[in-house]
């Protein structure tokens, strides 16, 4: 191949490009590094790549409503659908988030002598993403990616970002050994990883006490804050329950197109349950908002206050049926399951047996990738599938023109740069650099548009996430809400796309 034929395919490799015009130019012509280069002659070479690059179309919008395969689906083959309640069947306004913030803020003053001054506090939407870790003994709130590789420019102390050289004299490296990042899987917590929704705020209100202190200097322990902030999220769940189902049209999102789901998969013979950590009265009223009166027709098995994910993994927790009407559970053994009444605890393998449900037939969706999805897949071969909310506004982002224009002229940029990285004489080196510098605000451009500390959930510069390598592994398939599913047959198959590995062809089309 070419050097020329080399950049061309970078734009052929999507199928969404144009095939490039031919253009008199240098690109890729510093693949011999052996020779010197005048300064002219690279910054012709960089020219030419930002015409080659304006010369193209942009991609095309992702649609938001797409279910997107990390692993090949045949809805022919399920038979069962399961469900998680919180944030899978039902949506939250940002009013929950700023809910547990005030409430928990109020608990940590009231409960654990914190200053006065804590309850002036805001709660800040826009200060995290989901999916950052915690580490807990130096009280850092982080970003790293599937190499456990941490993100400069998205470390935080507190509100404060720590510079590069702050980190490296904490950690001595720029990535983190798995033991330390995936500790707690084998009793040793070092750090916690902050995958579920609920967590936005408990990061904020973590991040705003710590600066708190800093700024009045008050000394701390990192790990004593993590602990009271954690508790008092924690302790606020019921009251915050007893508001949200009082109150549940300013609290819950409804989605005209979730009845029409259920309906299709029932018209279809489907056999539907739910499992939910969240108490049975409070999943009521959400239920009843978000379907009618009658939406346990829906469902043949019904299972609340789960306890997962020891829901999925201690086969010691026989079911409980729930006496509805002083809402508290029977004390009879549980020998069979169904449909119209109301279960408690209980097991991932009394489940199976007592329905006789098994393996590639059930198809589970959860929010979290981890907790809902990850025992089931690995352990259980049952199908998954994430509710990701993020969708919507990371695609929103992605759709724009000015991040496609910032994210394309990256790309090509960084192919330049990687093709003439080699050059040794002192003038070409200085014109590279300025390239990279170029690419540095490139990328710091691009992760502002998704959040300005964090970025996008879903990836780092060059890497996807943590977050998103635990999705990609446990999720057959991913999507923002149910309710898209209404878009494909139910006989639908989900493929994979079939990416280009790095040791292969950059483009199957020369």
């Amino acid at each position: 191949m070419s050097p020329r034929q080399g950049i061309t395919s970078l734009f052929l490799a999507s199928g969404r490009w144009r095939a490039a015009p031919t253009v008199r130019n240098t690109v890729g012509m510093c693949a011999s590094q052996k020779r010197e280069y005048s300064e002219d002659f690279l910054l012709k070479c960089y020219q030419d790549h930002r015409k080659l690059w304006e010369s193209k179309k942009m991609p095309e919008n992702v649609n938001p409503r797409s279910v997107f395969g990390n692993n090949e689906l045949d809805l022919r083959d399920i038979k069962v659908y399961g469900f998680d309640y919180d944030y899978t069947l039902a949506h939250y306004k940002v009013a929950v988030e700023n809910l547990i913030y005030d409430l928990g803020k109020n608990v940590l003053v009231s409960k654990y002598r914190y200053p006065e001054e804590i309850k002036n506090l805001q709660y800040n939407r826009d200060l995290a993403v989901r999916g950052l870790h915690y580490d807990i003994e130096k009280g850092l709130l982080m970003k790293l990616d599937q190499f456990q590789q941490l993100q400069i420019g998205s470390i935080y102390r507190g509100l404060t970002r720590l510079s590069q050289e702050e980190v490296m004299k904490i950690y001595g490296s720029r990535s983190l050994p798995l033991h330390y990042v995936e500790g707690h899987l084998k009793g040793d917590t070092k750090m916690a990883h902050l995958a579920d929704l609920f967590s936005l705020p408990e990061m904020c209100l973590l991040s705003q006490v710590a600066q708190y202190f800093m700024d009045n200097d008050l000394p701390y322990h990192s790990v004593p804050l993590f602990n009271d902030v954690k508790a008092a999220i924690s302790s606020i769940h019921p009251e915050m329950h007893r508001i949200v189902a009082r109150n549940i049209d300013d609290y819950l999102i409804k989605d005209p197109g979730l009845v029409t789901f259920f309906e299709r998969l029932k018209n279809n013979n489907k056999e539907l349950f739910i499992i939910t950590n969240s108490p049975f009265s409070f999943v009521n009223v959400g239920m009843t908002y978000l379907l009618g009166e009658d939406w346990r027709q829906y469902f043949d098995v019904v299972i609340a206050s789960a306890k997962k994910p020891a829901f999925f993994t201690d086969s010691m927790r026989p079911f409980r049926e729930l006496n509805e009407e002083i809402l508290v559970q029977t004390w009879g053994p549980v020998t069979s399951l169904e449909k119209g009444k109301v279960y408690l605890e209980g097991n991932l393998r009394q489940l199976q047996e007592m329905r006789e449900w098994h393996g590639q037939e059930l198809l589970y969706f959860g929010d979290h990738p981890y907790s809902d999805l990850a025992d089931v897949s690995l352990n259980h071969s049952w199908r998954t599938g994430a509710i990701i909310w993020e969708l919507d506004y990371e695609i929103q982002c992605l759709n724009s023109l000015e991040y496609k224009k910032a994210s394309g002229w990256l790309v090509v940029l960084q192919s330049l740069i990687e093709s003439c990285q080699d050059l040794e004489d002192e003038t070409s080196r200085q014109i590279v650099k300025k390239w990279v510098e170029e690419r540095d605000q490139l990328r710091h451009k691009t992760k502002e548009m998704f959040n300005p500390q964090f970025g996008s959930v879903f990836r780092t510069h060059n890497n996807p996430t943590y977050f998103s390598r635990r999705l990609f592994r446990f999720a057959d398939i991913y999507t923002s809400r149910l309710s898209n599913l209404n878009d494909y047959s139910i006989n639908h198959t989900f493929y994979p796309r079939r990416g280009v590995l790095p040791h292969e062809y950059k483009s199957l089309f020369v």
